[in-house]
């Protein structure tokens, strides 16, 4: 079935790649520095045939023995509290890292898959975002390092395309919650969640109008797995269209968790989104592909990995 380097792959998103890969039959290397990963994600998998482990920085120059057929960068810090604390570190991995792992796709004559993000839309003007906006990003503000360093990629990625011939495949990623995810990550679902079950005050960003859309992670690396056996080498969103407010967000998770958590209304962040949802348009007519899991039992799955490990 092929051999896949798969960078950030003791990620969040990484590491059910990975599973899936190993599960369709693919020779899966594993790269990852664990500086926002963690290698419990990938203990399981660590012995089982066809896949291995490399501890490394993707800003490096990369070396990879024997044949290669598929590249799919996802090392990159992700949520908030990641790309303020670790600014210069995320601009690297999406410039630096991104040149050296198509540098890998070229000599190994291999697809290559970049996963940006709806980040790119930066705080949009056009609602839901079809692939064909621009966005509205602000480069020199606090969440510029990430929104910037997805843009640069993407360019990078299509320039590899287009002068080298490299096979690419890009993937932005709307919001995605799931088992594994850091519980201190600063984003919203592992904040809500874990402030639920510890009755601990939840936390919402200005009044909680702003919206967002969340998929649940099998739902995403399916459609990431599709696109990468596609033939389109334009962006293409992944993510789930139905949108609710942050607020409700907070009320569904207070009820599922049986949580008496208070709600409490801190100031929006600079730049963060006011509306966030994907048109999938595209996704639904290239890859067949649309989310299937409610968010009810997304969600409860979500909760009870969390009230494991906290």
């Amino acid at each position: 079935m092929g051999r896949a380097l798969i960078t950030g792959g003791a990620g969040f998103l990484g590491s059910h790649l990975c599973e899936l890969f190993l599960e369709r039959g693919h020779e899966v290397i594993c790269i990852d520095n664990f500086i926002t990963g963690n290698p419990a994600n990938v203990q399981h998998l660590v012995g089982r045939e066809g896949f291995s482990f490399v501890k490394y920085d993707v800003t490096n120059y990369i070396h990879i023995d024997g044949d290669l057929d598929y590249v799919l960068h996802f090392a990159s810090p992700a949520s908030p509290i990641d790309y303020l604390e670790k600014p210069i570190q995320t601009l690297k991995v999406g410039s630096l890292g991104t040149h050296k792992t198509l540098g890998v796709a070229k000599d190994k004559g291999a697809r290559y898959l970049i996963a940006s993000t709806s980040e790119v839309y930066g705080d949009p003007l056009v609602h839901p975002q079809k692939e064909d906006y621009w966005g509205n990003v602000n480069p020199v503000g606090p969440r510029g390092v990430y929104d910037e360093a997805k843009r640069f990629a993407e360019a990078m990625t299509m320039a590899y395309h287009r002068f080298h011939g490299v096979e690419t495949r890009i993937v932005r990623i709307f919001n995605t919650y799931g088992p594994r995810m850091r519980i201190k990550d600063g984003r919203v679902v592992p904040a809500f969640i874990s402030q639920a079950l510890r009755n601990e005050p939840m936390t919402v960003f200005g009044d909680g109008s702003q919206t967002r859309s969340f998929c649940f992670v099998t739902d995403l690396i399916e459609g990431i797995y599709r696109l990468l056996m596609s033939d389109d080498p334009n962006p293409t969103n992944i993510g789930n269209p139905n949108e609710m407010t942050v607020l409700q967000f907070a009320e569904e998770i207070k009820r599922l968790t049986g949580s008496n958590a208070p709600i409490e209304f801190r100031p929006l962040p600079e730049d963060d989104p006011k509306i966030r949802r994907p048109d999938i348009t595209k996704a639904r007519a290239l890859l067949k592909w649309e989310p299937v899991v409610p968010l009810e039992e997304g969600l409860q799955k979500t909760i009870d990995y969390f009230r494991r490990v906290l």
